[in-house]
C-alpha cells in the first residue's frame, strides 16, 4: 500500500494534519491503534443509559478560538457548539462564588463584589485582549518561529506595550493577578484557569495560561460539542473522508521505515508495510516516537540524552456521574456554569501545586468539574445532569482499586460540602484512574522549561524531526496540549513546505538540526 502521507495516531491533531494534507490533494491514510478515532476527544455512555460522558476533553475554549479549527469549517460537517448560561464559576471555601460570563458586564459585576475597582480592571484586561487576540493567536498557533505573526503583533502593540507584554508572559499566575486585581474573585478566575495547565500558580510563566484561558472564556466561552466530544472527532473524520482520506482503527504502528535518513513509511503490528512518498506524521508522545518507533542510530545522541530529562504532565483521576438532577450548589454562580472550580483560595491552590511538584498527592486537591447537561441538554434525560470532575496526581504512583475508590469518595465529599444533597443525586458513577489516560494527557509538562524551542526537548520548536520527512504532530510538539489543532496543523504545513521546496528545505532543516544537536 502506498500513500502520499501516512499519519499515525488519530487524535485531533493527527486528524487536523490529515485534513490539511488532503486539502492539498494528497492521498492520506490515518492509522489508529485503538478501536476508535479521536484519542482524548471521545465520548460514550459509561455511567447509565442515556447519559453521555466526555471521557477526557470536554470543554473546548481553545478550539473555539483556534484559527486552525476556524479554517476547517467543521460546522459544515455536523459540528455544533453549545454553551452553558455561564462559562465558569470558582467556588470559595466560605461558600461565595465568582462567575466568568461571556457577557463582560456580568463578569465585571461578579468580580466587583470582591473589590469594586476590579470591574474596571477586568474590563481593561479584556480590552487589551481584544486588541491583541488575532495576531497573538496567529503567533501561538502557527509554525515556530512565527515571524510574520510576531511582526503583526508588534505593529498592533507598539514597542513599549510589546515590552510590557513580554514581561507579563514571564509572570506567575499569582503575581499577574495580584498586580492587576485587588479582590479574591478576579484573582481566582485567573489562577483557577492557570490550574488547567500544570505549571503551578507560583511558577514563572504560569500567568499566561491563566490570562489566555480567562480571556478566551470571556470572549468565546467554554463551548462543548453537541451530543458529546466525539461529535468533534466525527466532524474531522467526515471532512477527511469527503476529501478521499482514510481512517483505519485497530492498526498499531510498530516501526518507522527509514531509508538513507528519510522516512518512507511505517510498519504495523501485523507486519504490513505502508509506504509514504511524501511524509510520515506522528500524533504520539515524544517518548514513544523517539524511544520506540525510530531506531537510535537515526537520532542525534544529544536528542536521546535530552529525552532522559523530558518531563510528563501530572497524571489524572476523573470521576463521571449520572445525576438525578442538577447539582444543588450553595453558590448560585455555580448553578449556571458549564465548568466549576473547587480548590479553595490561593493558599490552598499553592499547596496543591507544591505537593504535585514534590511528587505527593495533594491533601486538598484542586477540582475541575463539568456540568455538561447544563451546557448541552442532549447529554442526559430531561431534568437530570451528566457531570464529571477531575484532578491531578503525581506520575508514577500505584493506584489500586481500593485506593482509587477512596480518593474518588474524597472528591465527592468536596462537592457535597459545596452542594449539600449532591451524593443523594448520584444514580451511577464511572471512575477513570491514571492508567486509563495512557500516561499523559498534554504530551509533557507545560512548564516554561518545556515550551517553544524546548518542546519536547531543546531543538527547533518545529514539527520537523532529525529524520527527513518525519514530523511530530501531537501535543508533545509546540505549542503543546489543549484541543486547538495547532501541532497537527504545523506538522502538515512543514510536510507541504518540504514537498514544495524540495532539497532546499531539506538542507535548511538539516543544517538547523546540526546547530542544535
Amino acid at each position: 500500500m502506498t500513500f502520499d502521507a501516512v499519519v499515525f495516531g488519530a487524535g485531533h491533531n493527527g486528524l487536523v494534519a490529515a485534513n490539511l494534507l488532503a486539502d492539498a490533494g494528497w492521498r492520506v491514510l490515518v492509522l489508529e491503534s485503538s478501536d476508535h478515532p479521536g484519542g482524548a476527544v471521545h465520548s460514550a455512555e459509561v455511567t447509565a443509559p442515556g447519559f453521555v460522558t466526555d471521557l477526557c476533553s470536554s470543554s473546548f475554549p481553545m478550539a473555539a478560538a483556534s484559527p486552525v479549527f476556524e479554517g476547517l469549517g467543521l460546522e459544515r460537517h455536523g459540528l455544533r457548539w453549545r454553551h452553558a448560561p455561564g462559562v465558569l464559576a470558582h467556588v470559595l471555601p466560605d461558600g461565595r462564588g465568582v462567575l466568568l460570563s461571556r457577557d463582560v458586564s456580568a463578569t465585571m459585576a461578579s468580580v466587583a463584589e470582591f473589590a469594586p475597582r476590579d470591574a474596571e480592571a477586568w474590563q481593561g484586561m479584556f480590552a487589551q485582549w481584544q486588541q491583541l487576540r488575532d495576531p497573538l493567536l496567529d503567533a501561538l498557533f502557527r509554525p515556530f518561529p512565527p515571524i510574520t505573526a510576531a511582526g503583526k503583533l508588534l505593529l498592533t502593540t507598539g514597542s513599549a506595550e510589546a515590552l510590557r507584554l513580554a514581561r507579563m508572559l514571564t509572570l506567575s499566575a499569582r503575581t499577574l493577578a495580584e498586580e492587576r486585581f485587588d479582590g479574591a474573585g478576579a484573582r481566582l478566575l485567573v489562577n483557577g484557569n492557570a490550574m488547567h495547565a500544570d505549571a503551578g500558580i507560583d511558577s514563572p510563566g504560569s500567568g499566561v495560561f491563566g490570562w489566555l484561558l480567562a480571556m478566551i472564556g470571556q470572549d468565546r466561552g467554554y463551548p462543548v460539542a453537541e451530543g458529546g466530544a466525539s461529535a468533534l472527532t466525527d466532524a474531522l473524520v467526515r471532512r477527511l473522508e469527503s476529501l478521499g482520506g482514510q481512517v483505519e482503527c485497530g492498526r498499531r504502528v510498530t516501526e518507522i521505515l527509514i531509508a538513507r535518513g528519510t522516512a518512507v513509511g511505517v510498519r504495523d503490528h501485523e507486519g504490513n508495510a505502508i509506504r509514504a512518498t511524501q511524509a510520515v506524521l506522528a500524533d504520539v508522545p515524544a517518548l514513544d516516537l523517539y524511544g520506540n518507533l525510530v531506531a537510535a542510530q537515526h537520532l542525534p545522541s544529544r536528542l536521546l540524552d535530552d529525552l532522559r530529562r523530558h518531563r510528563l504532565d501530572p497524571a489524572t483521576i476523573k470521576v463521571n456521574w449520572a445525576l438525578s438532577g442538577p447539582i444543588p450548589w450553595t453558590a448560585t454562580e455555580a448553578s449556571a456554569a458549564g465548568v466549576v472550580h473547587l480548590g479553595g483560595d490561593l493558599a490552598t491552590m499553592s499547596g496543591s501545586c507544591a505537593a504535585l511538584a514534590m511528587g505527593r498527592t495533594p491533601q486538598n486537591p484542586f477540582l475541575l468539574l463539568g456540568q455538561t447537561t447544563t451546557a448541552d441538554p442532549t447529554r442526559s434525560p430531561a431534568g437530570t445532569e451528566s457531570a464529571w470532575a477531575y484532578t491531578h496526581v503525581p506520575q508514577g504512583q500505584r493506584w489500586s482499586a481500593d485506593r482509587l475508590s477512596w480518593f474518588v469518595d474524597k472528591i465527592q465529599h468536596i462537592v457535597e460540602r459545596h452542594a449539600p444533597g449532591f451524593t443523594g443525586r448520584i444514580i451511577a458513577r464511572h471512575v477513570q484512574g491514571p492508567d486509563d489516560f495512557a500516561g499523559t494527557v498534554n504530551g509533557g509538562t507545560a512548564a516554561i522549561a518545556q515550551q517553544l524551542v524546548f518542546r519536547p526537548v531543546p531543538g527547533l520548536g518545529r514539527a520537523d524531526t532529525p529524520v527527513d520527512r518525519l514530523y511530530l504532530a501531537g501535543s508533545a510538539a509546540h505549542p503543546g496540549g489543549g484541543v486547538h489543532g495547532a501541532a497537527g496543523g504545523n506538522a502538515a504545513r512543514a510536510a507541504l513546505a518540504r514537498a514544495r521546496w524540495g532539497s532546499a528545505y531539506k538542507s535548511l532543516i538539516a543544517a538547523a538540526h546540526r546547530l542544535v544537536y
